[in-house]
């Protein structure tokens, strides 16, 4: 059974009363017997399991290594290869 929040309207007071779905709102506060409303509020949530946080549902990144070709140096080592090809063709 749910349990509802109530909060009268006179003196404030607020207080929990546990109900079935189809029983009636409680129409008097227990300590000043003035009339309460029912306090909506969000339903906790909780996630369990796999797949609720990022890193579980992200594919892999693409390999980040050395291609064919590559030395990681970012090009400088083939221009500096160039350059003494050049210096012994003169």
């Amino acid at each position: 059974m749910p349990v509802y929040e109530y909060e009268c309207d006179a003196c404030h007071h607020r207080f929990e009363k546990k109900q079935s779905f189809d029983a009636k709102p409680v129409t008097k506060c227990p300590r000043c017997g003035g009339k309460p409303r029912r306090v909506i509020r969000s339903a906790p949530v909780i996630f369990k399991g796999s797949g609720f946080y990022i890193t579980d549902s992200r594919k892999k990144p693409p390999d980040m290594g050395k291609g064919i070709g590559e030395s990681g140096d970012g090009g400088k080592e083939k221009g500096k290869k160039d350059k003494d090809k050049k210096d012994k063709d003169k």
